[in-house]
């Protein structure tokens, strides 16, 4: 694939958000807003064309972006 398509921070998003981190869990972690985090996630949402954070984690992983 060569380049990714998610940021470095959308993809340490995901890696905890695939870690069963909440939107609060995960702000506290990486030191940002949860409004950030939830950006983080809408970008990626969109760069994949997907609903929802279920179906944007199984893009990733079918992409090997992310791995359980």
């Amino acid at each position: 694939m060569g380049r990714s398509i998610l940021t470095s921070r959308e993809k340490e998003v995901f890696d905890y958000l695939i870690m069963n981190k909440s939107t609060k869990e995960i702000a506290v972690l990486l030191g940002i807003s949860e409004k950030t985090v939830r950006n983080h996630i809408s970008n990626a949402m969109q760069k994949l064309g997907v609903k929802g954070r279920a179906c944007a984690v199984i893009e990733l992983l079918k992409l090997k972006e992310i791995s359980l």
